[in-house]
């Protein structure tokens, strides 16, 4: 399946029905009167954030939706049926924003969530409600009010616990590939990584999602390479995995270029927490990777963990930093009960 994180589309709500023009002629019965029923209501747009759903590539082949208008009044003063609303499902995590990307119209962050973006028009009146004691007669109806149309973007921003970023061919996807079952590509070359990718990690009976976005370089933030597209996709993240290559010329330099781009991106990236991870000390002996930490935390790391996520060396050390900053159990996470306990209710868990 292709990723997709943005798409534009138009959509347009249900007019109301137009009210009816009527008059009772009956056999035998005199003064029969108007009866023009009213018109129905325009089906609403509304958006739904669904589970199993992490693209938004659906959007790319369908680009209009349109909710049915209401059904005409009748006679005997029959009102017009309603129509049904159209329900749009999207991805848990998408914004839906105006198209001059100024505002943002709703935020859909939990599963089963819904949003009426646009209500459908109200049917217009039949003449039977025009009917007074000095109109006896009237001819007079509504058409129906309009419905409303718009065009909006929608964005995803994938929901994750934690976050991975770097330079390009710094070892991220190794690293998730090690703790998940993810099978991102892994290559000697940079920007290996052209999508997000999430995993789910396992560690010490809890879980949690990590995601991976392509790699950082200088003046991402003013749109240099692909990793800036991405950023997002960590906004929602509580905690952020910065990978550091051990093997790079400047390891110190690497990780003030990473910083320097989250911090021009804003939305509150550099507030979050930080561990930084000085990968794929494999590649070196204990002292150069002793002296490159050393370097790390002159350069501002609180604290630096040596990892390999080709060999997992230090990884475990790392993941326990990692539940520290995350709640007790996340959505994502099943409660463990033991054979002899089958019977037992699960217990609480906590919503992202």
């Amino acid at each position: 399946m292709h990723f997709l994180d943005q798409a534009k589309i138009y959509v347009k709500s249900g007019s109301g029905g137009p009210g009816a023009v009527s008059f009772r002629r009956e056999k035998f019965i005199e003064y029969g009167g108007p009866d023009g029923g009213d018109g129905g209501k325009g089906g609403d747009i509304i958006f739904r954030a669904v589970p199993g759903l992490n693209t938004l590539i659906d959007f790319r082949y369908t680009q209009h939706f349109k909710a049915k208008r209401g059904n005409h009044g009748m006679g005997k003063n029959r009102t017009g049926a309603g129509a049904d609303d159209l329900v749009i499902e999207v991805p848990v995590g998408t914004q839906i924003i105006s198209e001059d990307k100024e505002e943002v119209l709703a935020d859909l962050t939990e599963e089963g969530q819904e949003v009426v973006l646009l209500e459908g028009g109200m049917g217009g009146r039949g003449n039977a409600s025009y009917k007074t004691a000095t109109n006896r007669a009237p001819r007079q109806h509504q058409p129906g009010i309009p419905g409303e149309e718009l065009w909006v973007w929608l964005r995803l921003k994938l929901l994750a616990d934690a976050g991975l970023v770097g330079l390009p061919n710094a070892g991220k996807s190794t690293f998730i590939n090690q703790v998940s079952n993810t099978k991102a590509k892994v290559g000697a070359y940079a920007f290996t990584t052209l999508v997000p990718s999430l995993g789910v990690v396992h560690h010490k009976g809890r879980e949690f999602v990590l995601a991976d976005i392509p790699g950082l370089i200088e003046g991402a933030a003013e749109g240099a390479g692909i990793g800036d597209r991405f950023l997002g996709h960590i906004e929602r993240c509580r905690v952020l995995i910065h990978l550091v290559d051990i093997s790079g010329e400047d390891p110190a330099g690497a990780m003030r270029t990473v910083q320097d781009e989250l911090e021009a991106y804003g939305a509150g990236l550099t507030d979050k927490p930080q561990l930084i991870a000085l990968n794929k000390i494999d590649l070196a002996d204990a002292e150069l990777a002793a002296g490159f930490a050393a370097e790390l935390e002159a350069a501002g790391a609180d604290r630096v963990f040596p990892i390999s996520g080709a060999t997992g060396a230090g990884i475990e050390a790392l993941l326990d930093a990692v539940l520290t900053h995350l709640p007790e159990r996340t959505a994502t996470e099943q409660p463990h009960q033991d054979d002899d306990e089958e019977g037992e209710a699960p217990g609480e868990w906590s919503p992202i």
